[in-house]
């Protein structure tokens, strides 16, 4: 399925949001009219196509690898815990 006009806003957004000044939060409820968390569960299903993938390779690729980090640690972290 092709990327939808929102799909492609929040490629491009996550892409560019370090130009903009302020918070990341409040550029993404002005910029896209999303709240924080419905921005970043859309953007992690985003990241998960192939669509994705072409529209921006590099982007895609940082992110799914900034995730995979994040899930590791949070899988080292429990397993300490107990």
């Amino acid at each position: 399925m092709p990327l939808t006009d929102r799909d492609r806003a929040i490629l491009d957004f996550e892409a560019e949001w370090r130009r903009h000044a302020g918070a990341k939060e409040e550029a993404i409820r002005a910029d896209l009219g999303l709240s924080p968390a419905r921005y970043y569960q859309l953007l992690g299903r985003l990241i998960d196509t192939t669509e994705a993938q072409q529209h921006d390779p590099m982007l895609v690729k940082r992110l799914r690898r900034l995730r995979d980090a994040r899930r590791h640690e949070r899988a080292v972290r429990a397993a300490d815990a107990h």
